[in-house]
């Protein structure tokens, strides 16, 4: 009986070969030859090939890789063969967890031709190891001469980024300069001008998104046909402008003729994590290409974004009585506050809705508008009830505590963050579905879109059962439970206090019929 083979190609340049961003480069078209022959000559049965085009083999993340890894588990063939160790993995790391762990577990041999490796062979792992050891040296030395090199560029003032920023695309003659994008230009200057004119971030996205006017990274992939991808866009991305969108473009110099790298570098030659560089270490080169805005404009801008930096600082110590504990029960966004218009009698009342909707309107979320006073009233009894509950002689010493959790770890953030990262990966399903059902996916790009999402949908969904059902045993459990019981005791105020929502409260989720949820740090055992 025949073994079964799987080819594996790799490739971490672009090549001059290669006419249009969809062609395979001849390197890969060489290297699958050669290996076909092998499987050929050497009496494999061909299972399938696996192919990774513009990517380093120091990374584990290629798209023809994780195929292959995800083959290799299911034991769907025996044997895997390269053309050299370096195109498989460049990371000793990959190569022990692979080639000396996972895959002799799997049952699965490997081989490339032109290092005679053959993991079939026992006493050639040491020079496996070697050869793995040589790679990262090699990658080691390239990430310093290449970062050094960058740097040189840099200095000079040559755009060495990816793909031009918004507005500008990169000169023909001269990859290293940008030249403005004149439909592009336009809108960056439509933005600076609306915001002089007094028109907030939210609005103006709320503007170009019903203008249908296309988000950056959408523009590069369907104008510009670029092979573009935010870093922020993971598992696919919203088509509404947003509000950092909109500041990013406002606070960059790009647009007055200056360019500003070096901002932020690789951690590790290992890794793709990137670390932010110290301001005084960032590459500034003035007029190295044609302005969109000139510089009064720009200096004006700045000038108002600061004051209202300001504004939102001021805004943040005065902080309200539901601040970081109120929430929409649908859509899971912050709840925001504003004032209802005076009445004749000089009345006007506080109240709150959903954030979402404020910006964006109802084509994404409902007002779920509630006063504050309405909302004091309710917490105020059902904390009355909670109190009561406290004092009954069976509930006494069976007081359990949920962790507190402040800043940027608040279980109600955390959990606010999970809900909306769950609906976003229902829209990119959705999204991704009618690309295939327009013929802009085929079907097996949307078979592995769908199969991401659905994997991601399900870890999502798992971290929220998780976080929901979070109860722990905290520090100083019984001090708070002796804190909370007296407070119980004591409990005749009239007026609720911004240190009982703090201590007391975990988060509140308003509802379009006016119910409300909440969600307290303690339970009755």
């Amino acid at each position: 009986m025949k073994l079964k083979a799987a080819i594996y190609c790799r490739l971490s340049k672009e090549d001059l070969d290669k006419e249009c961003e969809e062609q395979e480069s001849q390197s890969i078209i060489n290297q699958t030859m050669m290996l076909l022959d092998y499987v050929e000559k050497n009496g494999f049965e061909l299972y399938d090939i696996y192919k990774d085009d513009d990517y380093s083999g120091l990374y584990d993340d290629r798209p023809g890789f994780e195929k292959l890894i995800h083959d290799a588990e299911a034991r769907k063939f025996d044997v895997v063969i390269s053309k050299s160790q370096s195109r498989f993995t460049r990371n000793i790391e990959h190569l022990e967890k692979y080639l000396h762990h996972d895959f002799p577990l799997w049952g699965i041999r490997f081989i490339s031709l032109v290092d005679n490796v053959d993991t079939a062979v026992k006493g050639n792992k040491k020079s496996r190891q070697i050869n793995a050891l040589i790679n990262e040296w090699y990658c080691e030395d390239l990430s310093e001469s290449i970062r050094a090199s960058f740097k040189i560029k840099q200095q000079k003032g040559q755009f060495l980024g990816q793909s031009a920023p918004y507005g500008y695309v990169k000169s023909p003659e001269d990859h290293h300069l940008l030249i403005p994008d004149p439909y592009a230009a336009g809108i960056v200057k439509r933005i600076f001008h609306m915001y002089l004119s007094g028109i907030g971030k939210d609005k103006i996205g709320c503007i170009l998104t019903e203008e249908g006017v296309l988000i950056p990274s959408e523009y590069k992939r369907r104008v510009l046909h670029l092979n573009y991808h935010n870093a922020n866009e993971k598992y696919g991305e919203s088509s509404r402008w947003s509000f950092q969108t909109i500041n990013t473009i406002l606070k960059n110099e790009v647009y007055i003729g200056h360019l500003v790298q070096n901002k932020c570098v690789k951690r590790s030659y290992k890794t793709k994590e990137k670390k932010a560089v110290p301001e005084e270490e960032w590459i500034r080169v003035e007029n190295t290409h044609e302005p969109i805005i000139d510089e009064q404009t720009f200096r004006r801008v700045q000038e108002r974004l600061t004051e209202r930096h300001r504004e939102t600082n001021i805004h943040l110590l005065n902080e309200g009585l539901f601040a970081r504990r109120l929430f929409c029960g649908d859509c899971g966004k912050p709840m925001t506050p504003y004032y209802t218009k005076r009445k004749k009698n000089g009345e006007r009342h506080k109240c709150y809705i959903c954030s979402e909707y404020k910006r964006f309107g109802n084509r994404y979320c409902t007002s779920h508008n509630i006063r504050e006073d309405t909302l004091k009233e309710i917490i105020l009894k059902d904390l009355q009830q909670q109190a009561k509950v406290i004092l009954s002689s069976e509930s006494k010493g069976r007081i359990r505590a949920f962790k507190c959790i402040s800043g940027s770890e608040d279980r109600a953030y955390k959990l606010n963050e999970l809900n909306e990262e769950l609906k976003k990966i229902g829209n990119y399903k959705a999204k991704a579905f009618e690309n295939f059902a327009d013929g802009l996916l085929n079907k097996s790009e949307y078979v592995k879109l769908k199969e991401n999402y659905d994997d991601r949908e399900k870890e999502l969904q798992r971290k929220i059962q998780k976080c929901k059902g979070e109860q722990v045993e905290p520090e100083g459990k019984a001090d708070f439970g002796s804190w909370l019981e007296n407070f119980a005791d004591n409990f005749d105020v009239k007026e609720l206090t911004r240190e009982m929502v703090l201590n007391l409260i975990d988060s509140i989720y308003i509802f379009e019929d006016h119910t409300v949820e909440v969600n307290y740090k303690f339970r009755i055992a």
